[in-house]
């Protein structure tokens, strides 16, 4: 990521006094503290005019782009509609086609006093809560026939304070009810809420004007892609642009999720991947320093939990998830250790391995070759050192020692790989096609940069695939990419993550700004953006791909094409794509593994489609016994086709302990992996068919 395209902040010379104020509503309340500072007013001004000058698709800031800020600045502060009322929205929708010139005029107030109703609704919300529980969770009665609704993206805003009430009388009646299913008894449940409320109460006494401003400005910027965003000063000091907690934490990438932190993606090799206990789509509930108390995170700010899990290299850390495989209204959490540590260069590197598979009663030898990440030793490679470290060399290395032991292919596993150097991705690609463009990069004045790897014949020229899923990112997708337009590999496996976008870090006089400004697009001139590389064969998803990937996130700029900088070849795939996805449908229909990731996405997509939940104890517990039968028929179905034991209960998976070394498994264990080689010698066979005729 390039630190600064941009010269330098612009400079504010005129008088701030002369900046035009909207009218201020007077209340009586405690948050009249929170005002706009002279600081702030200048970064907003100058975010104004690099997002003017420097986005990569420069959108007007106008009446469109404000009612995008209007709405996407309540869906940040209420994002399930349950603080503000119907007649707070009516009075900030007389706002809500005037930002643009509120932002031009570095006038603050309007987005100001919107979180200072926040703030009031908020209060009042958790007092209600904390009364609510004052009177006893065993006094709540579970045998009404009530049911909650949980989806209120697109509920109506409610009529009156009445009406909040109700809503909130629910939602502690669900939180008590979610506990009491999970196993915790009424003393526990009722001090567990009532701490959890009260932190929120401290919280809410502690929010400073930058909270807001950093909230109202990420609104703004937000409305332009998903990847633009300001940080305060405090942020741009600590954290490092995706939040990931690669140096001194877990090595996890996470993001807001409503109330909840959630895991987006695990650093390869990282202490968190280790555990071989976190998953993407876990929600973090719970941060304990080493063997002091589990503090609740439910409902803290992203770089609040951060800060938590942040810590001294070589100490531990325990978190407290809700596995994402667990359904809706299963709370059921577990706790996991985590030593901290820096991932460690070498542990990222490439690694090799031998795929033995029989085919027509010929045994047959693959290479596996996994890339967890794209890496470059930059320190050793700027000092001239001969030997620094880097994916290509490391990957050359192995494909010359897979070839001394006469593999019949190659296949190249990128699953989970979320990206790195833009370098290696450009190199590795021409181990495989020699010289020639491998991605295209177009700037926000529309000029398109070719970047060329400079080799003249490739280095490995034998049967390759390779394999990819949501969690392949960023210069994963280049590679994947060009390898498809090149017609040089098989793709197989899941649609990739779909980030086409490069960002800068703009220092600002008060914080710093992340911009868009350039994007990916493969040789053939189609974008990696939103859509990401679609596998020539693609395999059943084990994640809902509708909650992980760009496309899940709000304003996510779009797929597109341009010229493309290479003249299609003949594909030597086409004519058989077909014949290898018949064969592959035949071949995993009963797969024991393959079935079970259908069945298990399915039956999550059905759990996920769900917008209330019963109140009713009797009912909840009947729907809950019903989902678990359910997971645990799914799971047992597959155990009984490999021929292992069977479970009595889906729980007991996490009751034994993970050892600290998980046990190494040969690659024909790996169900996907597997499959993959036995596609590449599908391919094989088919072609060898075709010359002896």
């Amino acid at each position: 990521m390039k630190r600064s395209l941009v010269s330098a902040t612009l400079a504010l010379s005129f008088a701030l006094s002369a900046l035009p104020l909207a009218a201020k509503v007077t209340r009586d309340t405690s948050w009249d503290y929170l005002q706009p500072d002279r600081e702030q007013v200048i970064a907003s001004l100058n975010i104004v005019e690099l997002l003017k000058r420097h986005h990569y698709n420069k959108p007007p800031l106008n009446d469109e782009r404000s009612e995008k800020i209007y709405q996407g600045y309540l869906k940040m502060l209420d994002p399930a509609r349950t603080y503000f009322t119907a007649a707070d929205i009516a009075r900030f929708d007389a706002w809500q086609d005037k930002f643009d010139d509120f932002l031009k005029n570095g006038n603050l107030e309007p987005g100001f006093d919107i979180y200072r109703v926040y703030l009031e609704r908020m209060q009042n919300r958790v007092q209600f809560a904390l009364d609510m529980l004052n009177k006893g969770v065993d006094k709540i009665d579970f045998s009404v026939d009530e049911d909650l609704v949980i989806d209120r993206e697109k509920a109506p805003w409610a009529k009156d304070m009445a009406e909040l009430d109700d809503l909130w009388r629910k939602r502690v009646k669900d939180e008590v009810l979610r506990l009491k299913i999970a196993g915790k008894e009424p003393k526990a449940i009722q001090e567990l809420l009532t701490k959890r409320y009260k932190n929120q109460l401290t919280r809410l006494n502690q929010t400073s004007s930058e909270d807001v401003f950093q909230t109202y400005i990420n609104a703004f910027a937000m409305s332009y892609d998903p990847h633009t965003s300001y940080l305060s000063p405090d942020n741009a000091e600590n954290f490092d642009i995706n939040m990931s907690l690669s140096l001194e934490g877990i090595g996890a990438v996470l993001q807001n999720d409503s109330e909840h932190v959630k895991v987006v993606r695990l650093v390869p090799a990282g202490p968190a991947e280790k555990t071989k206990q976190i998953s993407p789509s876990d929600k973090i509930i719970g941060v304990a320093q080493g063997d002091k108390e589990m503090v609740d995170v439910i409902g803290w700010r992203l770089d609040e939990v951060v800060k938590l899990i942040r810590g001294p290299k070589g100490s531990q850390v325990r978190l407290e998830v809700i596995p994402a495989t667990n359904a809706p209204n299963d709370q059921t959490s577990k706790i996991v250790t985590i030593t901290r540590e820096a991932v460690k260069l070498e542990e990222q590197a490439a690694k090799k391995s031998i795929l033995n598979l029989k085919r027509e009663g010929r045994d047959y030898k693959l290479g596996v070759i996994e890339i967890p990440a794209f890496y470059l030793d930059f320190k050793a490679y700027r000092a001239g050192d001969p030997d620094y470290k880097s994916t290509t060399r490391d990957v050359k290395r192995l494909l010359a020692e897979l070839d001394k032991e006469k593999v019949d292919g190659v296949v190249i596993d990128l699953r989970n790989n979320g990206g790195g150097s833009l370098q290696e991705a450009t190199e590795l690609t021409g181990l495989f096609i020699g010289q020639g463009p491998t991605v295209l990069v177009r700037n926000s004045d529309g000029r398109v940069d070719v970047l060329a790897d400079e080799e003249t014949t490739g280095f490995y020229k034998a049967p390759l695939a390779i394999l990819v899923n949501r969690l392949s990112a960023s210069a994963s997708e280049i590679f994947a990419g060009a390898m498809q337009d090149y017609h040089r590999a098989l793709i197989l496996g899941g649609q990739t993550f779909g980030k086409g976008t490069v960002q800068t870090i703009q220092p600002l006089n008060h914080g710093e700004l992340k911009l868009t400004l350039a994007k990916f697009y493969r040789v053939s001139g189609q974008s990696t953006q939103h859509q990401g590389v679609i596998p020539d064969i693609q395999y059943p998803d084990v994640m809902n791909n509708k909650d992980i990937g760009e496309s899940a996130l709000p304003e996510a700029l779009p797929w597109d094409s341009i010229k493309p900088a290479i003249q299609p070849k003949s594909d030597p795939f086409q004519p058989y794509l077909a014949q290898l996805s018949k064969q592959f449908e035949q071949r995993t229909a009963n797969d024991p593994d393959f079935t079970f990731a259908r069945e298990r996405l399915q039956l999550a997509n059905k759990l996920m489609a769900q917008t209330t939940v019963s109140l009713n104890e009797t009912k909840r517990r009947a729907e809950q016994a019903d989902i678990e039968a359910q997971q645990l028929a799914i799971e047992n179905s597959k155990r009984k086709a490999k021929g292992e034991s069977l479970l009595n209960k889906i729980k007991e998976e996490d009751e034994d302990a993970v050892p600290a070394e998980p046990e190494k498994t040969k690659p024909e264990d790996d169900a996907y992996l597997a499959e993959s080689g036995r596609i590449l010698l599908d391919y094989l066979g088919l072609t060898t068919q075709l010359a002896k005729h």
